[in-house]
């Protein structure tokens, strides 16, 4: 019999579809869209390269196409579930590259757009922490008044050195001082992590789980780091050969990590997911549903669940 308080299925942790099934009460999708944002580590502002792992499409490979407008781009994954679920409801993931990066008029334009679209309830809007200005945080707070929103912001990882071999262009403290800022309006924060970085070792990345317990976040996702192709991380692991994380030692350390995580802490995402025509390393991670079955597995097996460690280390 599972015991853990925020699931009603076999999952020992905290799963998004849980907590919108409990919050909305239906079916809810994130519609992945590009808003033809750039970002301040590749256009100068911090950088010009960007993150060493970062893709042409900003991690937007599953958002929209930029030249489509965004109502297109919504309605054409609109019409696809709805087919399967007429019910559902939506929420509008601004995802590609940093989706506060322009002056406030342009935010407000584009997201009202999605926000005036039938059955959305909500935006998801992922950035970097140091691409909120002032003037953006009192809009988001506005934003946050008349619907579901959740900010998600890019960490990584929190050690120093890895921060800057790949190449984040913004420092562990002004992550902390955006989550300070957000929850200040109380706006909903999901931070993303990545396991597998060049030279981290298991206990650096439980490290990072631990810390961002620690701080006033709603939602995490979980990466796999994966090697792609046309990306200076391709580069670096050409030359240097460093470990890739087994699938083995990915669901031991996600398994680890998750205990160190509040159980209200909503796991948003807990694998890397591809696409299979871009991917290097590891092969492995294009089955997904056996990452998350193994995961499942694992925490059976071992007779663990999300937060476990912090009751018992308490």
């Amino acid at each position: 019999m599972n015991n853990f308080i925020y699931s009603d299925t076999n999952k020992r942790y905290h799963t998004l579809d849980y907590f919108n099934k409990h919050k909305f009460g239906c079916k809810v999708f994130k519609v992945s869209l590009n808003g033809g944002f750039t970002c301040p580590n590749k256009d100068g502002k911090v950088g010009k390269k960007g993150c060493i792992y970062c893709s042409k499409s900003g991690s937007g490979e599953y958002a929209g196409r930029v030249c489509d407008d965004l109502v297109k781009q919504f309605n054409d994954v609109k019409e696809i579930m709805s087919k399967k679920w007429p019910t559902g409801k939506y929420i509008g993931y601004f995802q590609a590259n940093t989706n506060t990066y322009a002056p406030v008029d342009e935010l407000k334009e584009k997201y009202e757009k999605i926000l005036d679209l039938d059955n959305v309830v909500g935006l998801n809007i992922a950035t970097r922490p140091d691409a909120i200005s002032d003037e953006c945080y009192d809009y988001l707070e506005e934003l946050n008044k008349k619907t579901y929103l959740t900010v998600e912001l890019g960490l990584q990882s929190i050690h120093p050195e890895t921060i800057d071999l790949i190449n984040r262009c913004h420092s562990l403290e002004c992550f902390k001082e955006s989550v300070l800022e957000l929850r200040k309006r109380n706006i909903n924060v999901v931070v993303h992590i990545i396991n597998g970085l060049p030279y981290e070792t298991k206990e650096m990345m439980i490290e990072t789980a631990k810390y961002l317990n620690d701080l006033d976040i709603q939602g995490i996702k979980i990466h796999m780091l994966h090697i792609i192709k046309n990306t200076e991380l391709l580069d670096l692991y050409e030359k240097e050969h460093f470990h890739v994380l087994t699938k083995e030692e990915y669901v031991e350390i996600v398994c680890e990590q998750l205990r160190y995580l509040r159980p209200e802490i909503v796991i948003n995402r807990i694998t890397g997911d591809p696409k299979a025509s871009d991917l290097i390393e590891p092969k492995w991670l294009v089955k997904k549903f056996c990452v998350l079955n193994d995961i499942d597995k694992y925490m059976k097996l071992h007779d663990i669940y999300q937060g476990d460690k912090i009751k018992r280390e308490e």
